[in-house]
């Protein structure tokens, strides 16, 4: 079932997740929700907006991605009886109205606003907006936070690791088993499709979200046999179904041709061999050894071939190895040397396009670095450093109240760097002539008011950084587009819902026209996120308005 059919019950069930419960929250949202309901202020009107301050990965970019679970999470929100009995534990003083209030509650008050998912994006500007009364757009803030910050940062970490592989190269999610528990297993397999990966390991994940799966077998398969006679009477068909042949003599027929042509077999482990028969003859279609368990090149890719051109004689393809250790550059060209050798040999060129895995904690410094080597690795099998975001655990996004009873509002700071922009927000990405995007501007979305500035092609627009008076320019547009617009209210789902292939195919797109310079790993040119000048005079404004004057006597 695709996680799609799972937003709304029309479609399936509320939600895929049990945890997608209002108590998946941070206990202070809670009080804070009784405190306003206790003032009487919970159905004051506020806006909310979700953001992060830095770029992750030290970059220049990220990749946005959750909010289809964001929305399955509040088509779910309801607090249940066992939730209010557990809440009446917790804050035994407050009062049986407030229970009772929470009991009618859900989302359907609220109205979401946001970026399309797989956007690239960049600091300080909204990926989300919440509007609604205020106690149900606080209590929303933890789970919202937590859904696209780990979905986020994984979508950007896959997507910068395809960057480093480059477009030709297949990149396989490995990563459910060193993930943050089965949940985090599986929005990690989603995400990294989105963002440029083309399989994972996950099966769950692979039927939930139908996305391709993939696998091979594991050290532990090898080292299960024994000896050759385990396989001895094993049967295989030919690819085209007009014969069933005994595997075992093929192979060692194979072997001794391979003798004659270079290739010895002394140090070969039998045992290894048997595995390698086995599991051609479960998968002929797909045969890929692992054959770093014992020797590599004396071992596991002599054993290799002996079985590869047994399933090639009876018509299937020859298959593919895995490199799961040792130097990889070195390994995967002296592999290819070897392939290229029988090719050349054998007239045969399909041979030198036998695919190579690799795998072995990869993380996008690794490829880079077998790039720089030279290598000759077809698929990079990457896993902890994808699930994990080993470089940076968590995105940092932050959740601020920037309006209430059509009032903005601004948090102030010693840290210039944590000052929010006030008033709710619209996005639009300015583009050059050649379709390159010059920069982001935002402006007061004002519902509509005859004021509100929609910003034209062919305009001068006065562009300025947030905090830097120095630093404005103008910019006449080519092309202008809105980056968000309201995609959920009242249960209602107002807008395209996208498989994951397509929101794939929406993030490759999006990194073909950007900057090549904002892209790169190594000290990436910052993208601009620019404040019209109205909304910039007025930040500023209420920024002195609210801010204390020191006194000195």
């Amino acid at each position: 079932m695709s996680h799609l059919r799972l937003l709304f019950p029309e479609l399936g069930s509320p939600s895929s997740n049990y945890l997608h419960t209002p108590l998946l929250t941070d206990t202070y949202e809670l009080t804070m929700m009784y405190a306003y309901w206790k003032r009487g202020m919970h159905e004051k009107k506020s806006a909310f907006e979700a953001f992060f301050r830095k770029c992750p990965f030290k970059g220049e970019y990220a990749v946005f991605a959750g909010l289809d679970t964001v929305l399955q999470f509040l088509n779910a929100f309801r607090f249940s009886e066992s939730d209010i009995e557990y809440l009446r534990k917790i804050m035994p003083l407050a009062e049986d109205a407030f229970f009772d209030y929470l009991a009618q509650i859900d989302a359907s008050c609220l109205k979401v606003t946001a970026m399309k998912e797989g956007t690239l994006c960049y600091p300080q500007e909204p990926l989300i907006r919440i509007e609604g009364p205020l106690a149900v757009a606080q209590v929303v803030e933890t789970p919202i936070l937590t859904i696209i910050g780990y979905a986020t940062l994984v979508c950007t970490n896959a997507r910068r690791m395809r960057q480093a592989a480059g477009p030709d190269k297949t990149l396989m999610e490995f990563g459910l088993r060193r993930a943050q528990g089965p949940d985090g297993g599986m929005s990690a397999s989603i995400y990294a499709i989105m963002g440029g990966f083309d399989t994972t390991s996950n099966t769950l994940a692979g039927k939930e979200f139908d996305i391709p799966v993939s696998g091979t077998h594991a050290h532990s398969f090898v080292m299960s046999f024994k000896n050759l006679d385990e396989v001895a009477s094993l049967k295989i068909q030919s690819k085209d179904g007009s014969k069933t042949v005994d595997f075992f003599p093929l192979v060692m027929e194979k072997r001794e041709m391979l003798k004659k042509h270079g290739i010895q077999q002394d140090n070969a482990n039998e045992s290894e061999l048997a595995a390698f028969i086995s599991y051609a003859s479960s998968f002929p279609n797909s045969f890929c050894a692992l054959v770093d368990t014992y020797d590599t090149l004396r071992s596991g890719l002599v054993n290799f071939l002996s079985v590869a051109f047994a399933l090639k004689s009876l018509g299937w393809e020859y298959g593919s190895i895995r490199l799961d250790s040792g130097d990889l550059a070195y390994l995967s060209r002296t592999a290819r040397e070897t392939f290229a050798q029988l090719a050349k040999e054998l007239e045969d060129p399909s041979i030198e396009q036998i695919r190579i895995v690799a795998s072995n904690d990869l993380n996008e410094d690794t490829i880079i670095s077998l790039n720089s080597q030279g290598h000759e690795i077809d698929v990079f099998g990457i896993g902890t450093n994808l699930t994990t975001c080993q470089k940076q655990p968590s995105l940092g996004d932050v959740y601020k109240l920037v309006e209430i009873s059509d009032e903005p509002r601004m948090k102030l700071s010693n840290d210039i760097g944590k000052t929010t922009i006030p008033s709710k927000k619209i996005i639009y990405r300015l583009y050059s002539e050649t379709g390159t995007p010059i920069l982001d501007l935002m402006v007061r979305d004002l519902d509509g008011h005859p004021d509100q500035v929609v910003p034209k092609v062919g305009q001068r627009i006065l562009c300025r950084h947030p905090f830097e008076e120095t630093k404005r320019c103008f910019v006449v547009p080519h092309r202008v587009e809105q980056l968000n617009s309201v995609v959920w209210e009242g249960k209602s789902l107002l807008h395209e819902r996208r498989q994951a292939s397509e929101i794939k195919g929406f993030v490759e797109e999006q990194c073909k026209i950007a900057r090549p310079d904002t892209l790169r790993t190594l000290n990436p040119t910052p993208y601009k996120v620019s404040l019209d000048d109205n909304l910039y005079q007025f930040m500023h404004q209420l920024y002195q308005d609210n801010l204390p004057i020191a006194e000195f006597k």
